[in-house]
C-alpha cells in the first residue's frame, strides 16, 4: 500500500490545515474549549458547521450542484484525520450531514435533494434519527411504530429511543411499519418527519454520564405529507441499510481512531506523572503491557480504514468492511479506557473538580461514555452476526 499523498492532495491538506489554524478560537484546544453546558455547547458546534459551509468544508463528497465539493475519496480521508487532528469540533448536524444527505443522495427524489440537501450543508436544518425502539434496537426490523397511508398523508403513531440531538432537531428519519401485513423486513417505510408536527412529543434521557444527549420521542396520529416518503412504500428496510453503512463507514472509524491516539497520548502523560508505593505508575509492567496494547490496536483500527479506502478506489467489494471496522474499534477504545482506569488506580473514582483527580475526571468521563460503544450504530453482537452471515457465509 502506498501511503503518500500527490501533490494536489498535499495542496488540499495544507488548505486545510491554514483554514483551520485561521478559523478555531485562537488558544484552541489548550486554553479554549467547547461549552460545558449542553445547550450551549449545541449551539457553539452548530455555529461552527455554519463556519465550515462558509469556508467551502461542508458535504466535501457532495455533488457540486447540491452545494458540495466533489472530493475524492482520499480528500475525504485526509479531512477526517485533519479535523481531528485540530480538535475541531464533532458540529451538531452529524446525522444529517453523514447519514440523511448520503442516503437521499442515493435513494430521495431529485425534489428531495434540492429541498433538503442545501440545508443541511448551511446548517440551517439539524437532523436526528427514528430507528430504535424499546423493544427494537438491535433487532431492528422488529419496529412498531406505524405509518397508515390514509390519502395523500400517512399517519403515525409510536415511540422511539436514543433519538440523539432530537432536541434541537428540524427534521427527522424515520423508519416505521407501513405493511403490517408483509413479512418483517418487507412492511417498512423511511419517511422523512417535521420535528416541529403537531403530536410529537420530546423527552431528553439522562445518560450515565449526567447529559441528556439522545431522547425518547413520541407520535401521537401525526400527519406526514405522503411526498416526504424516500424510496418506494414499504421499501424502507434496503434505505435504512444505506444508511446504516455510512454511520459504521471507514471515514468515520479513520477520524476516531486520531482522537482515539490523542486520548492514548494523554493518558500517557497523565500516568508518567502519576506515582505509587515509591514506583512511577508508567514503570509498572502489567500497566506498561496494556498501554502497549492499546497503541497497537489504534494503530490496526487507522490500518483497517485505510484498507477499506484501498478496496474502494479499487473498486473491490467493500459492503461489509464497515461493520468489521465498527465492531474492532468499539471493543479497542472500551479497553483503552479502562485500561485508563486501571491506571489511576484509587485515583479512579474521583470526578471532574475535585483537586486530586488526574486530569480533572477527564478519563472517568470518557470511561463512562465508552460504555455505549458496543451498543450503537448497530451492537456488537449484531456486527458479529453481520460478519459470520455474510463475509464468512456461516449458517444462520
Amino acid at each position: 500500500m502506498d501511503f503518500s499523498f500527490s501533490p494536489q492532495e498535499i495542496q488540499f491538506r495544507d488548505e486545510l490545515r491554514q483554514w483551520l489554524k485561521e478559523s478555531l478560537p485562537k488558544g484552541w484546544g489548550t486554553s479554549v474549549f467547547e461549552p460545558q453546558a449542553e445547550d450551549e455547547r449545541a449551539q457553539f458546534r452548530l455555529e461552527w458547521e455554519r463556519k465550515l459551509f462558509k469556508g467551502g468544508w461542508s458535504g466535501l463528497d457532495w455533488p457540486r450542484q447540491y452545494g458540495g465539493r466533489g472530493a475524492t475519496l482520499l480528500e475525504q480521508a485526509i479531512f477526517a484525520e485533519e479535523m481531528a487532528r485540530a480538535y475541531a469540533p464533532e458540529g451538531l448536524n452529524i446525522i444529517g450531514r453523514n447519514l440523511v444527505g448520503p442516503t437521499l443522495l442515493h435513494h430521495g427524489t431529485d425534489a428531495q435533494r434540492q429541498r433538503y440537501l442545501p440545508k443541511i450543508l448551511s446548517g440551517e436544518e439539524v437532523w436526528c434519527q427514528g430507528f430504535s425502539e424499546p423493544d427494537a434496537g438491535s433487532d431492528l426490523a422488529s419496529l412498531r411504530c406505524k405509518a397508515e397511508l390514509k390519502g395523500d398523508h400517512f399517519i403515525v403513531n409510536g415511540q422511539k429511543i436514543w433519538t440523539s440531538f432530537a432536541q434541537y432537531s428540524q427534521w427527522c428519519i424515520l423508519l416505521a411499519r407501513s405493511g403490517p401485513s408483509q413479512p418483517k423486513h418487507g412492511g417498512i417505510s423511511f419517511i422523512l418527519v417535521e420535528m416541529n408536527t403537531p403530536g410529537i412529543t420530546i423527552r431528553p434521557l439522562r445518560q450515565i454520564s449526567g447529559e441528556s444527549e439522545f431522547n425518547e420521542t413520541f407520535f401521537d396520529n401525526v400527519r406526514v405529507p405522503a411526498e416526504n416518503l424516500v424510496g418506494p412504500l414499504n421499501g424502507g428496510w434496503g434505505i435504512a441499510m444505506t444508511t446504516l453503512t455510512f454511520e459504521r463507514g471507514a471515514q468515520d472509524a479513520l477520524a476516531r481512531q486520531v482522537r482515539f491516539r490523542q486520548e492514548l497520548d494523554r493518558l500517557l502523560v497523565t500516568v508518567s506523572a502519576l506515582t505509587r508505593g515509591g514506583i512511577k505508575a508508567i514503570d509498572e509492567v502489567p500497566l506498561r503491557q496494556k498501554l502497549a496494547k492499546s497503541i497497537v490496536d489504534i494503530e490496526v483500527m487507522r490500518l483497517m480504514c485505510l484498507r477499506s479506502f484501498s478496496k474502494d478506489l479499487k473498486g473491490a467489494s467493500n459492503n461489509q468492511e464497515s461493520s468489521m471496522i465498527k465492531l474492532y474499534w468499539s471493543h479497542a477504545a472500551q479497553s483503552m479506557y479502562e485500561t485508563a482506569m486501571d491506571a489511576l488506580g484509587p485515583l479512579a473514582p474521583l470526578t471532574a473538580g475535585d483537586p486530586a483527580s488526574p486530569a480533572d475526571g477527564h478519563f472517568q468521563l470518557s470511561y463512562l461514555l465508552s460504555k455505549a460503544f458496543t451498543i450503537y450504530s448497530g451492537s456488537s453482537e449484531i456486527q458479529r452476526n453481520i460478519i459470520g452471515e455474510r463475509v464468512l457465509g456461516l449458517p444462520r
